[in-house]
């Protein structure tokens, strides 16, 4: 209720909030929320809780609500909410501190801290937002350790954001070279946007012939704030002060095929400025143009990939005026073109698997780098790729011997390339950051990891960089890019797990780490588990349901044989389960994992299930039909739910009910307590129900993820020993092995003669025949 009154109140305040005029441009108003989801103790990213947002375009304010409720009335603490928010791609988070595998390159996400008391809620606003999906992620403090069975009332958090945005429907255009007047107040700031052609190597936004009218007189003082680009958190706009009659903001390297916003402010109190603004664009360089009737080509150069098949080519079609040999001599390749300025390399665009591609240069592997001009390769990446990591190699091939003292360097950007390298030069765009990297003959490689990559048109751009104005013989030198998705950082390694996570329709992925393993990667050894303790912990799990062989033993020898079974079969899969769900090394899987674990379950119930109707001391027929339709509906009960509480509370308590009514029958019926002996009692029902208790309460409420090892250990030693004290004594009228009226060991034959009539033959045991 609480939660709809808020979502009724956002919807008021952006009602009155959308429903002014604002003089230039249109505004709308749009919400969307997503539902509730308890939150988890962050101890491996898929304790996140994970939310997708859209913002469209020409988006003017962004406005969050997010909202966190306790679930539960009891005390549990104050505990502060972690919000994390990122533009194109999943936050990279880590709260925990641990340590990144090599060549792993990640950059800190706006991160927001919410107070939970009974119910709390916080606001984020954002101007001027980026376009495109935004992410956003939350989670309690790090995991205590604690297991917690499911089931039982805990401390839970249910954490919901609401999204509201503002959007111009009637953005005015700045066309090229093309004055458009404009007027801006302290509260109204006017508002345009350009489109940024490919290959446009600079922007200028120019505001000319300001005036300012207001109160007082006609100022010649014209103070302007200009803002080009958009918010994306991690990457601020361009801004430039204007205070006179005319200024410019431009742009190196702007982002390619895109629209770019424009936002001109006034910081005069109670007047309004009016102003001529245009753009401009330069297109420095372009690749060489392939032309139209040589598409055939292409497909040519598909078939001759054998190992690629079903591709599509992407990004720039241009055609490199040299190819590569497949053997990567640098001697045999052709120079490129002198009248060029970068060679655009087409670029084959493979999917493998779920969050798997792969990137392959058109004309081979190996790829011509001159010093003339870089070379320009294109990755554009969607959204549903930026779940997983996006690998970068850069290889220099073994034949190139002329490379000397020179090197090769680098630039992996997003939405535009960097097309001037060498060493002075950083690697960054107008609005966005890149990655450089170098290769030369001590270094032959490079490596570059970028989990949860966003959702852009990557550019990798090569050129070679002599360390003198002449680069003697190495013009041009062998690299072999490789470029892929992969869901996980090396496949989380040999201690981890790398799973695929879903947050409604988008997939993304995670390293599952063990054996005291954690980080990104599952590199971080601070906490690991040495092989050593590894073995012990695997001995224990294992060894302790040698403890059930005792009551396997009492249950023949009383002739309870269907009970000692289902004890030999939980020992048996208890053993094998525990030793299939260790970590790393010491790990022993003779079935399926999730086999293993649903025979331990069903056994483990079973087995107090038997147990206890065993203790009630009900006739065959009962006991037995019992049996089997209590081993049927846990077995159902298995399927459903394997970890839920009543599915080991509800057979337990089922069956001491019976238990306590054929009690009760029992002692009315004779006059007397059942069962009649207080030895009975002392020695072995109460240290029983004992042995019970402390195991239940051991594995309900003291497992943690360090001493899991110890207290599941002894719990299956309490659960074996307590069978052991519980089990009755072998009933008078029942033979040994559980059938009726004795049964002897020896078999013992002997034959008489049967006296026959005519037409019948009685034998000696009142056995008849029908004589043939």
């Amino acid at each position: 209720m609480e939660a709809g009154f808020l979502r009724w109140l956002l919807f008021f305040a952006l009602t009155a909030w959308t429903s002014g005029d604002d003089g230039q441009v249109t505004f709308v108003s749009e919400l969307s929320s997503k539902p509730a989801q308890k939150l988890s103790k962050y101890g491996w990213y898929a304790n996140v809780r994970l939310q997708r947002f859209h913002i469209p375009e020409e988006t003017a304010v962004a406005r969050w609500l997010f909202s966190v409720k306790k679930g539960h009335s009891f005390h549990c603490g104050q505990h502060n909410v972690s919000i994390h928010i990122r533009w194109g791609a999943p936050p990279v988070i880590n709260p925990t501190e641990t340590v990144f595998p090599n060549a792993t390159l990640w950059a800190p996400s706006l991160s927001l801290s919410l107070p939970v008391t009974s119910q709390s809620s916080t606001t984020f606003n954002l101007s001027d937002p980026a376009p495109g999906d935004w992410f956003v992620a939350a989670h309690l403090p790090e995991d205590d350790g604690r297991i917690e069975q499911k089931g039982f009332p805990s401390c839970s958090y249910y954490f919901q954001p609401q999204l509201s945005v503002r959007r111009a429907v009637d953005t005015p255009v700045l066309q090229q070279g093309t004055f458009l007047t404009q007027t801006a107040a302290p509260d109204r700031p006017a508002r345009l946007k350009v489109f940024v052609p490919e290959f446009a190597s600079s922007l200028s936004v120019s505001v000319a012939e300001c005036s300012s009218q207001g109160e007082a007189e006609e100022s010649k003082s014209c103070p302007l704030l200009l803002r080009l680009g958009s918010v994306s958190l991690r990457h601020s706009q361009t801004t430039v002060n204007c205070s006179g009659i005319s200024c410019s903001a431009s742009l190196s390297h702007p982002p390619w095929d895109t629209w770019l916003r424009v936002v001109v402010e006034s910081s005069q109190v109670n007047r309004t400025v009016t102003f001529r603004i245009a753009a401009n664009y330069t297109v420095g360089c372009k690749p060489k143009s392939v032309g139209l009737k040589a598409a055939d080509d292409d497909f040519t150069k598909l078939l001759g990939k054998s190992s690629i098949s079903n591709a599509t080519s992407t990004g720039n079609t241009s055609a490199a005026p040299g190819s590569v040999p497949s053997n990567g001599s640098a001697a045999l390749m052709p120079q490129p073109s002198a009248s060029a300025c970068v060679r655009s390399i087409p670029v084959l665009y493979e999917e493998l698997d779920v969050l798997s591609l792969r990137f392959t240069p058109a004309n081979g592997s190996n790829i011509s780098i001159a010093a003339t001009h870089p070379t320009l390769l294109t990755y554009p990446l969607t959204t549903q790729a930026t779940g997983g990591t996006l690998n970068l190699q850069l290889t220099l091939n073994s034949t190139n011997a002329t490379l000397g003292n020179n090197s090769i360097v680098a630039c992996f950007s997003p939405w535009a390339p960097v097309l001037k390298l060498n060493h002075s030069e950083p690697c960054r765009t107008a609005l966005f950051g890149g990655y450089g990297a170098g290769i030369n003959v001590s270094v032959p490689k490079a490596l570059l990891r970028l989990p949860f990559p966003q959702a852009a048109t990557w550019y990798l751009t090569l050129q070679l960089v002599c360390n003198s104005s002449d680069c003697g013989n190495s013009s041009a030198v062998s690299v072999v890019p490789e470029v892929s998705i992969s869901a996980c950082v090396e496949d989380c390694g040999p201690y981890g797990e790398c799973r695929l996570l879903r947050s409604y329709t988008y997939l993304y992925a995670a390293c599952g780490c063990t054996a005291g393993w954690k980080g990104w990667g599952c590199t971080d050894g601070s906490t690991a588990l040495s092989y050593s303790r590894q073995l012990t912990a695997t001995m224990l799990l294992t060894l302790s349901n040698l403890f059930f062989l005792p009551a396997i033993v009492v249950a023949v020898r009383r002739s309870y044989i269907t009970e000692a079974s289902v004890y030999l079969f939980t020992m048996f899969f208890s053993t094998f389960y525990h030793a299939c769900d260790q970590p790393a090394a010491a790990v022993l899987c003779i079935m399926d994992y999730d086999a293993l674990q649903y025979c331990d379950f069903l056994g483990s119930i079973c087995s107090i299930w038997v147990t206890i109707l065993c203790m009630a001391r009900l006739g065959d027929i009962a006991k037995y039909t019992l049996f089997l339709l209590g081993a049927l509906l846990i077995a159902m009960s298995m399927q459903l739910d394997r970890k839920g509480l009543w599915n080991l509370l509800g057979p337990i308590l089922c069956a001491i009910l019976l238990m306590v009514a054929s009690w009760v029958y029992r002692g009315v019926r004779r006059r007397h307590c059942y069962p009649p002996s207080w030895r009975r009692w002392a020695f072995y029902l109460i240290p029983g129900a004992l042995c019970a208790l402390v195991g239940v309460c051991l594995y309900i409420f003291a497992e943690t993820e360090d001493n899991y090892y110890y207290t599941h250990s002894l719990w299956h030693i309490l659960v074996a020993s307590c069978v052991v004290f519980l089990l009755p004594p072998k009933e008078k009228d029942r033979k040994a092995l559980g059938w009726s009226q004795g049964f002897n060991w020896s078999w013992r034959w002997s034959w008489r003669p049967r006296v026959c009539g005519y037409t019948l033959c009685e034998s000696s045991k009142d056995e008849l025949y029908t004589v043939t």
